[in-house]
């Protein structure tokens, strides 16, 4: 290996140069991407973060220079010195951005030497991901991946560079906090100084963004780390990082002006869109209703038809019994959807029995029909459940009964199935969608009892106050989502900010003045001391930024995220820790867990 010294600098990254610098005595470093011994003629791809350039020994290479060469190997580390030049005729690469030149390299160091990869450094790997975790520092090599955590990179910046533009001040928050109630398990952190007591990492910087109000600070803004311990699935993650905001003195007009401009500096600056504003806005349930789902997509059709009125008093006793005993029944149109056969329709009611259907019953509308249920319903019956649904030759008829959360359920995600399935959704499109109104609580039927649909410091509607304490399922909140392409991107809501209507909002969600105190006594003592109308939004970025690119996974923009059982395969976290950390803080360990954990882990 040789030294890396003062006058190895770099002068120029790999992907930058170009013809214009024809002549140009340049310094590059980088990777080994591939080396191509031709006799008397080595060509190497060295590649960093920005591109590929082509290092070029011939018979005027030196002989040393050339015998390094001849001895390098994938991704080796290098130090390259030489002469930018055009390559020869029939040699240009219109597939490289730096095609059109090569260096000739006078100078030539071997920084680092590399063992054979266990995959391909290329993009659009194909490795399976168990092995690209593994060895993620390799993952991370691969130009799509640095491209991803780069377009990361400048989406932050421009988060950050808008909102300081608009007055928002950027203040960090505590990591380590009180536990508080935020809709998910908390990850705990055991205090040493204070034995038997845990400090909870933020599922959100909530409480203290509010905070930041109360003490006069009008907007706030933070790129912030928030954790929860939750089963993981493709677009979540325990550790994940939200862009935040809260500011004073505004209402939901003011925060969705203010957000629809940055998604616009972000269309503009990023990806070079325009982007038309404002965006389209349905309450949530009109969303329910139409798409059943509260973060629909609506790039496009097949929106949802209650057949329930048409249905509940024909023959097939499904369909009636559903009605009569408080379910709907409801279904989509899949225009041009005659043409699937049985065997996908089959696997289509197989995909709704997971979201608790009992079925799927569906008819194709050809000039000899096909049907799931047409047998058990007269023809007037039948024709009149197409007229509702507006169906026309080579039409298909989906519907599912049940009670009304599963049909939504069912239904809303069969819609996004089916559209994936026949190709429906237009590539490239962006459809921004703002959906309000949402309610405040939800009814949990094993626990008997009602939750908050945000969080506990969500403003009611002030018209539907009267109902909090006689009917507060049917209490609407003051709370908004921003949905991109049927993917809630950010949310937020207007705040409580009088400790009256706070203890209101207590005791609808049943917490009893002393769990109150013991929770949020902070919080209620603040409220007395003149707390500013405020209201705040948060984004998930990694979601946002995975949208943007393309992309349904998002570690595919995270640096080093955690597996489907929430671990990290390259460091090998989470670990026991030792005897010794653990007496330090108090604690014992269940041994049958360390073996099951060591078993998990080989």
């Amino acid at each position: 290996m040789e030294l890396f010294e003062k006058n190895d600098k770099r002068t120029h990254y790999c992907g930058t140069l170009s013809a214009a610098d024809t002549g140009k005595r340049v310094c590059v470093l980088g990777w080994c991407q591939r080396q191509r011994d031709l006799g008397g003629l080595i060509f190497i791809d060295l590649r960093d973060r920005t591109g590929i350039v082509q290092l070029a020994f011939d018979e005027n290479t030196e002989k040393s220079v050339f015998e390094k060469a001849f001895a390098v190997r994938a991704e080796f580390v290098l130090c390259a010195k030489g002469t930018v030049r055009p390559r020869g005729d029939g040699a240009v690469n219109d597939q490289l951005a730096t095609g059109e030149i090569e260096v000739a390299v006078d100078e030539l160091k071997i920084l680092s030497q590399a063992q054979t990869p266990p995959f391909p450094i290329v993009e659009n790997s194909t490795t399976n991901s168990e092995t690209r975790m593994l060895y993620r520092f390799l993952d991370l090599r691969r130009p799509d991946m640095q491209r991803n955590l780069m377009a990361r990179s400048k989406i932050s910046g421009i988060a950050r560079q808008y909102f300081a533009e608009n007055g928002f001040i950027d203040i960090e928050t505590p990591t380590l906090i009180k536990p508080t109630p935020e809709g998910a398990r908390d990850y705990l952190v055991p205090s040493r100084v204070h034995p038997g007591c845990f400090y909870a990492l933020p599922q959100s910087p909530q409480l203290y963004k509010q905070m930041l109000m109360y003490a006069g600070f009008d907007r706030y803004f933070q790129i912030a780390r928030c954790y929860r311990d939750e089963d993981l699935r493709a677009d979540r993650q325990p550790e994940f990082t939200q862009i935040d905001l809260e500011m004073s003195f505004g209402d939901e007009e003011d925060m969705i002006r203010i957000n629809e401009g940055f998604l616009e500096r972000v269309f503009r600056d990023f990806l070079h869109l325009p982007l038309k504003t404002p965006f389209p806005r349905i309450t949530y349930a009109e969303a329910m209703r139409r798409f059943g789902s509260d973060k629909p997509d609506t790039r496009f059709g097949m929106e949802l038809c209650d057949l329930s009125s048409v249905v509940k008093e024909c023959g097939f006793s499904v369909f009636a019994r559903c009605v009569a005993d408080g379910g709907s029944v409801r279904g989509i149109l899949v225009p041009g959807g005659a043409s699937m056969s049985r065997k996908e329709i089959d696997s289509l009611g197989d995909f709704v029995k997971t979201y608790g259907a009992g079925g799927l019953a569906w008819y194709k509308n050809t000039q000899t029909p096909s049907s799931s249920f047409a047998k058990f319903l007269s023809g007037g019956e039948m024709q009149a459940i197409l007229d509702a649904v507006g169906a026309a030759q080579g039409d298909l008829v989906l519907i599912v009964a049940a009670k009304d959360k599963v049909v939504f359920d069912s239904l809303g995600a069969l819609r996004c199935e089916v559209a994936k399935r026949l190709e429906m959704i237009e590539a490239g499109r962006f459809d921004f969608l703002w959906v309000t109104e949402f309610p405040l609580l939800e009814y949990d039927e094993e626990d008997g009892r009602y939750y908050a649909k945000h969080h506990p410091f969500t403003m009611p509607m002030e018209e539907d106050m009267g109902k909090l304490s006689s009917d507060p399922g049917s209490v609407r909140s003051r709370a908004y989502d921003i949905v991109l392409n049927g993917t809630e991107i950010g949310g937020g809501s207007v705040r409580v900010h009088t400790v009256e209507r706070q203890k209101q909002m207590f005791a609808a969600l049943g917490i009893s003045e002393e769990e109150a105190e013991k929770k949020f006594g902070f919080l209620l003592r603040a409220l007395h001391y003149g707390v500013p109308p405020h209201l705040g939004l948060a984004y998930g970025l990694d979601r946002l930024v995975a949208l943007l690119l393309g992309t349904e996974d998002i570690r595919d923009v995270i640096a080093f995220p955690k597996v489907q059982n929430a671990s990290e395969p390259m460091s090998g976290c989470p670990c026991f820790p030792d005897d010794a950390a653990l007496q330090e803080l108090h604690l014992a360990v269940c041994r049958n867990a360390e073996t099951a954990q060591g078993q998990a882990n080989a």
